[in-house]
Parts: structure tokens; C-alpha cells; sequence
């Protein structure tokens, strides 16, 4: 099955949310463009970008591999990935909207290569694995052809370090970048919604079925 814009879509919107929603990613890479300048910003928005690409394949890669355990595993698999949605809202609708730490301790060291730190920060956070999962557990299916995971892995990346490169490139130090960390938490109200919103159109279709 090749995914199309009905299954892309939606996934997009709810990465970009993701994205663009303040956090200990974000503290990185402004970290590393205040630093190093651009140029060490731009190395530590790519190496996020992998860090998510690589995260979002082995969940794609997982979830396939659970669901051809059989229809009901699948069920099973696709409603708790819309709980964990429901979860993932309510903790951002009780977030205050500053999250930069977010429980993470990053320490900044300039010896350190930025493209380095950028990947560590994403691939050792386990909500973005979470995150992932709940995501992709609702449009991946047994069987799924390496192209599409690599399809979606990319998706991901791509999403990811576009961000961070406008941050690190054009958004540094502007106004225009404060505006939305203080508007963290009208960000995180948004994208709550369009994750309730999917969990309840995932339980609908198991009710309805």
C-alpha cells in the first residue's frame, strides 16, 4: 500500500505541531547558534533532524511488526496509541507553555560539535518515541513497504530540521521568535486539539466497526 495525501496530511500537521511547539530541542539549537553562530546551529538542526528521522523509522518498523501479529493485536495497538494521543494532549494542555528544560538536563560544553548534541537531544528523548508511535500507530499497517517507512522517516526529518533551520537561520535573535516561546502554551492548546481530534476519530472508527 503506497501512503497518499489523505495519510501524509494529517501526519504532516501533527509533526509540524510538534515541531514548532517550545521545548528542550528548541534550547539546543538556540543554544548552539548563540555559541557557534549559524553555522554550528544549522549542524545541530540537522543532526535533530536525524535524530527524528531515525526515531521515526524504528517506530514505523515496530508498529509493523506488531500489527502483523494479527487483527486484534492491531486493534489493540491502534487504541492504545489513541490513548497515548489523549495523554500527550491533556500533559499539554496542563503545560504552562515554557517547557525548555522539560525535565532534560543538557549540558553545553563548546567543545562539543553541535550536529552531535542536536542528534543526542532527539534521540534520547523518549517522548519523541511516544510521540511517534501514538502518531504512526494509526495509519501503518502489517506489511507496510520499506519505501513507505522511509517515506515517513523522511517526512519526519524533513519537517524537523526545516524548522530548526528557520530558527537557527532566520529566527534567532528576532522578535518574531520570542512572540511564539511566549505563545508556548496557545501552541501547545492547538495541537492538543488536533490530537484529541484524531483520538476520537480512531475511536469512533473501532465503536462504529
Amino acid at each position: 500500500m503506497a501512503l497518499g495525501a489523505a495519510e501524509l496530511i494529517p501526519i504532516a500537521l501533527v509533526l509540524i505541531g510538534g515541531a514548532i511547539s517550545p521545548g528542550p530541542s528548541l534550547a539546543v539549537v538556540l543554544r548552539n547558534t548563540i555559541a557557534g553562530g549559524r553555522a554550528r546551529g544549522i549542524a545541530c538542526s540537522i543532526g535533530h533532524g536525524l535524530g527524528m528521522g531515525l526515531y521515526a523509522f524504528l517506530a514505523v518498523s515496530g508498529i509493523a511488526f506488531l500489527k502483523s501479529s494479527g487483527k486484534t493485536f492491531s486493534t489493540i495497538l491502534e487504541i492504545s496509541g489513541a490513548f497515548f494521543l489523549v495523554w500527550i494532549a491533556i500533559m499539554m494542555l496542563r503545560s504552562n507553555g515554557n517547557r525548555d528544560g522539560d525535565g532534560l538536563q543538557v549540558q553545553h560544553s563548546g567543545k562539543r560539535d553541535g550536529f552531535i548534541e542536536g542528534f543526542l537531544i532527539a534521540f534520547f528523548n523518549p517522548k519523541i518515541f511516544v510521540f511517534l508511535t501514538a502518531i504512526f500507530s494509526q495509519f501503518v499497517v502489517a506489511g507496510i513497504p520499506f519505501a513507505d517507512k522511509i517515506v515517513l522517516a523522511s517526512l519526519a526529518f524533513v519537517i524537523d530540521t526545516s524548522w530548526y533551520l528557520i530558527v537557527s537561520i532566520a529566527l534567532s535573535g528576532t522578535a518574531l521568535l520570542e512572540a511564539l516561546r511566549h505563545r508556548g502554551r496557545l501552541i501547545d492548546i492547538i495541537v492538543a486539539i488536533i490530537l484529541l481530534g484524531l483520538a476520537v476519530a480512531i475511536f469512533s472508527k473501532h465503536l462504529i466497526y
